[in-house]
């Protein structure tokens, strides 16, 4: 692939990728995509031969730009396992709650049921972390399912605070406290590891 021809793709990406976190997952159609990129409306088949692909490319932008927080943060934090799982699990549900378009478009079942995107093994590295830290945190427990409950939680509670089901529930503002008690729900009470 040329330069000028990896730019483009690159472009179309951006471009995606702005589209959905100002006006949401509906508005990425190719040919608005292809409109705000400044070419024709057939030039993205080029690069990105079906709807999913591009969707997909934009998704990839997305877990990137997670895994990036998520090196950053854990890269600042000096505390134990449980201390970096907790670090994580902000990152995360700030990350859903800041960029919801993005997050929604991530974890599309049809998305990363698609074989030939990559998408499923893109979203992976993220978990496996999340599991090796709760090994880490607990090596007594079944690290990959309590890393599957917490990462169903935490999806959840992304989901319910966007809607804002959990503030009218909870008669509070601050995600923390919640936050902290579904940790606890799922590491037992802090010891300081």
């Amino acid at each position: 692939m040329s330069d000028s021809d990896a730019g483009l793709r690159a472009r179309l990406v951006d471009v995606g990728a702005r589209l959905l976190a100002t006006e949401g997952p509906q508005a990425l159609t190719l040919r608005e995509i292809a409109r705000r990129a400044g070419v024709s409306h057939g030039a993205p088949r080029r690069y990105f031969p079906t709807h999913r692909d591009l969707l997909s490319a934009i998704a990839r932008r997305g877990f990137a730009d997670l895994a990036e927080r998520v090196r950053t943060t854990l890269g600042r934090e000096t505390g134990g396992a449980r201390a970096r799982v907790t670090a994580l699990a902000r990152t995360y549900l700030d990350f859903a709650l800041e960029q919801p378009g993005m997050y929604e478009l991530m974890f599309r079942h049809d998305l990363l049921e698609s074989g030939h995107s990559g998408l499923r093994d893109t979203s992976l590295p993220l978990f496996s972390l999340l599991t090796e830290l709760i090994g880490e945190a607990d090596p007594g427990a079944d690290a990959r399912r309590v890393a599957g409950a917490l990462w169903a939680n935490l999806h959840g509670m992304a989901q319910l605070w966007r809607w804002r089901s959990l503030q009218l529930a909870l008669g509070e503002e601050d995600s923390g406290p919640l936050l902290d008690t579904v940790l606890a729900a799922h590491l037992g009470p802090g010891d300081g590891r």
